[in-house]
C-alpha cells in the first residue's frame, strides 16, 4: 500500500506521472509491481514537498535515452538547490519553534510573532 487515495492516483495518471494501468476482463485496474514502486516514490516525494514538475524531471532521469547528460546534470543541480533551500527554511523554523518552546508558556507574544513572520514569509527566506 502506498497511502495514496484513488483520486490522487487518477491525478498522477492524468498529469503523466503514472502510466494508465492494465485492465482485467472486468475492467478493474491492475497495477504491476513497477507501478506500485513508482507510486510509492511519487507519494514519498510529495510528502517531502517536491512539486509535480520536480518529480516528473527526476523520473525522466530513469528513462533510458530520455535526455542528455547535460540536461540530467541540470535537473539534478536544480533539485539540489530546491532541497537546500527547503532545508534552510525548515532549520530556520525549527530554531524559531525551539525559542518558543524555551519561553514562559503564558507568554503568547512569541506565538503571535511567529505566525506573523510565517504569514509574511520572513521565516522562510
Amino acid at each position: 500500500a502506498t497511502g495514496a487515495n484513488i483520486s490522487t492516483i487518477r491525478h498522477y495518471e492524468r498529469v503523466g506521472l503514472l502510466s494508465p494501468p492494465q485492465r482485467t476482463d472486468g475492467n478493474q485496474r491492475r497495477y504491476r509491481q513497477e507501478d506500485r514502486a513508482r507510486l510509492s516514490f511519487i507519494t514519498r516525494s510529495r510528502d517531502l514537498g517536491l512539486s509535480i514538475d520536480a518529480i516528473r524531471d527526476i523520473l525522466l532521469l530513469t528513462a533510458p535515452g530520455a535526455m542528455s547528460t547535460t540536461e540530467a546534470d541540470r535537473i539534478i543541480e536544480e533539485q539540489l538547490s530546491v532541497i537546500r533551500t527547503k532545508i534552510t527554511q525548515l532549520q530556520t523554523l525549527e530554531g524559531e519553534l525551539r525559542r518558543l518552546s524555551a519561553r514562559d508558556g503564558n507568554n503568547r507574544d512569541g506565538y503571535d510573532a511567529l505566525v506573523r513572520r510565517l504569514a509574511s514569509d520572513e521565516v522562510t527566506t
